[in-house]
C-alpha cells in the first residue's frame, strides 16, 4: 500500500510495504528514505539520494514529506537514526516536539 503527496513538484510516496518513503519527479526517482516503525515510533534510518540529483536539497524535501505526515498521521514519535534527519530536526526546531524522548 502507498499513500502519495505533492510537494513543489515532487511526489513524495509513503511506501508502506518497502518501509520507505521516496521523492519522484516525472517518474523518476531522486531521493529515498527508509524507516523502521514499531507501532509507536519510526526510526528514520537512511536517507539517500540518487547521485546525479545530489546538492539540491531534495533529501531535504523527502525528510519535510516524512515528517508532515507523519504528524498529520499524529500517532507516532521520531527517532532520527540517520544523522542526515538528526540535522534536518535541529535545523527545524518546530518539528521537535515529535521526537521520541529517550
Amino acid at each position: 500500500m502507498t499513500d502519495s503527496t505533492m510537494i513543489d513538484g515532487f511526489l513524495v510516496t509513503d511506501e508502506k510495504d518497502a518501509s520507505r518513503y521516496t521523492l519522484t519527479r516525472d517518474g523518476a526517482l531522486v531521493s529515498v528514505l527508509d524507516y523502521r516503525d514499531d507501532g509507536t515510533t519510526i526510526a528514520l534510518t537512511r536517507a539517500f539520494t540518487t547521485p546525479t540529483f545530489r546538492g539540491h536539497g531534495y533529501a531535504a524535501c523527502v525528510v519535510k514529506g516524512a515528517v508532515d505526515d507523519i504528524e498529520s498521521r499524529g500517532d507516532r514519535k521520531v527517532d532520527p537514526v540517520c544523522w542526515y534527519v538528526a540535522e534536518w530536526f535541529e535545523q527545524n526546531p518546530e518539528h521537535q516536539g515529535l521526537l521520541r524522548r529517550r
